[in-house]
């Protein structure tokens, strides 16, 4: 009784965020019944006046809820069968949207990971440059008998584990009153979609298993033309801190810069797809966040 009422408690700010930031004028009232139709007019009565654009009112709302709801949102942008085609091209904003925390915060914590003072393992730690769901992602610099080094350093969010799961039991007590109530909700798997969600996120809370993955996609396409892969310095990696070599390149989505820079990029494209097949079809082992967020052209092409 106590977890169930902690769930409603959580749910329920969360439904106020979604009314404040206006999700609810997404929703068709006339695919609902009586009495949804009239609690969705309440809902509407604290919606925001000036909120987000009908284009990212659901980004905007689950980002204020946090790195879980963030990471459900870049979930479903992968099931248009679930939210719609609309939502979920607008849930694809998601992708390294998340506010960085504080760089003490991430030094403490890379300390700790490492069980040594930051000084021990890095030259400089600079501030983050990217910050996500789960991590962000700091440049920094080792020293080298050559001199200075560029490093990419990724952290773990501080107690984002305890976060991850106490919101994603919430998920999953939403899931199941919603199949106990609806057949379409049956249809749709809300549980295992989140159980899948779940045991993904299980996964990327442990960097030595990212750093794992990273290694044996790099042995597989050391020979390929047109793709690497940033190399795992294992020294400086441990559960919550994951160190790769430093990548000076163009994100993939940025097209204005990759065609001032003369890149062809039919070429590109072809590329990335022949990439991709073989991965999936010589190796049966790829890159599963494929988005052009994390992919890079090197002034090599």
């Amino acid at each position: 009784m106590i977890a169930a009422i902690s769930h409603l408690i959580r749910l329920g700010r969360a439904g106020f965020v979604f009314a404040r930031e206006g999700v609810f004028a997404l929703v068709d009232p006339a695919l609902l019944p009586l009495p949804a139709r009239g609690a969705l007019k309440l809902a509407r009565l604290i919606e925001r006046p000036t909120g987000a654009s009908a284009d990212n009112r659901l980004a905007t709302a689950l980002t204020k809820l946090g790195p879980a709801y963030v990471k459900l949102g870049q979930f479903l942008a992968t099931r248009p069968d679930v939210v719609g085609v609309a939502l979920a091209r607008d849930l694809e904003s998601l992708q390294d949207k998340m506010a960085p925390f504080p760089q003490a915060e991430a030094e403490a914590a890379v300390a700790a990971a490492l069980g040594k003072p930051l000084t021990e393992s890095f030259a400089l730690f600079g501030p983050a440059v990217a910050a996500a769901s789960i991590a962000q992602v700091h440049r920094a610099e080792i020293a080298t008998a050559d001199g200075p080094k560029p490093v990419a350093v990724k952290v773990l969010r501080p107690d984002v584990e305890r976060r991850f799961r106490v919101d994603l039991d919430a998920f999953i007590f939403a899931a199941r009153r919603a199949e106990s109530l609806t057949a379409e909700a049956r249809r749709l798997r809300l549980i295992e979609t989140v159980l899948t969600l779940r045991r993904s996120v299980a996964i990327e809370m442990d960097l030595r298993l990212e750093a794992a993955a990273l290694s044996e996609m790099a042995e597989n396409t050391k020979t390929d033309p047109d793709f690497r892969v940033p190399t795992v310095d294992w020294d400086r990696t441990a559960k919550g801190v994951l160190t790769l070599e430093w990548i000076e390149g163009t994100p993939l989505h940025d097209r204005a810069r990759l065609e001032a820079k003369g890149f062809d990029l039919k070429h590109l494209s072809h590329a990335i797809i022949q990439t991709f097949l073989r991965h999936a079809l010589r190796d049966g082992f790829f890159h599963a966040d494929m988005h052009p967020g994390n992919l890079f052209v090197d002034d090599d092409g």
